[in-house]
């Protein structure tokens, strides 16, 4: 589990295959075989490191495909974060590190807008959570194909979203307590629905 607080700004080393090596340092402070990173909100987990220099993830197919990790290319920032311990502040939101969907800048930073698909625009709401390339932001507008969040300078120059043009991709986990909630009620809300038995 992670915040959405991005530690560091690391940066690809080499992507070869299913392994990507990355730069990094302050995420490495404390690594161990099997450890849990986030890359651009994505979980990934460390396979092989140089202390204060790099660290190795396998990717799978999957996760190429459901998110931005696959165009990358040597150079490219990346937004890095560690998981969270209980004793840690929460400064952001709950986030899984398991991302929903590849977004579009449609207006880059700082008043940024994002367009995603469809079928996960239940799950933003204007002033709600939403995690973009693993960055806790806040929803200020919500339209019928996306939505726009306001970005400080000090947001833009620490992590990727402040290099982020039109039509470049971004990785979006929606709140998960959305995703709960939505599960739990599912099925009386469609009780209501087939029964007619609404508010009265």
């Amino acid at each position: 589990m992670f915040t959405g607080i991005v530690e560091e700004l690391g940066s690809v080393v080499a992507l070869e295959g299913t392994k990507i090596r990355l730069a990094a340092s302050v995420v490495l402070e404390d690594v161990a075989l099997g450890s849990s990173i986030a890359v651009n909100g994505c979980c990934l987990t460390v396979v092989a490191w140089q202390p204060g220099e790099w660290w190795e993830a396998d990717v799978s197919e999957e996760t190429f495909r459901c998110t931005t990790l696959g165009s990358l290319e040597p150079g490219d920032p990346v937004n890095l974060e560690r998981p969270v311990r209980l004793e840690d502040r929460l400064g952001g939101h709950l986030v899984q590190g398991h991302v929903d969907t590849v977004g579009e800048v449609v207006v880059a930073a700082p008043e940024m807008e994002v367009r995603m698909p469809g079928n996960e625009m239940k799950y933003v709401v204007e002033k709600g959570s939403i995690t973009v390339d693993g960055v806790s932001l806040t929803v200020v507008d919500v339209g019928e194909d996306g939505f726009t969040v306001a970005l400080i300078p000090h947001t833009s120059e620490v992590t990727t979203l402040g290099v982020r043009g039109v039509g470049d991709g971004v990785n979006l986990e929606m709140d998960v307590m959305a995703k709960y909630a939505e599960s739990l009620l599912g099925g009386y809300v469609d009780k209501e629905a087939d029964t007619g038995q609404g508010d009265q």
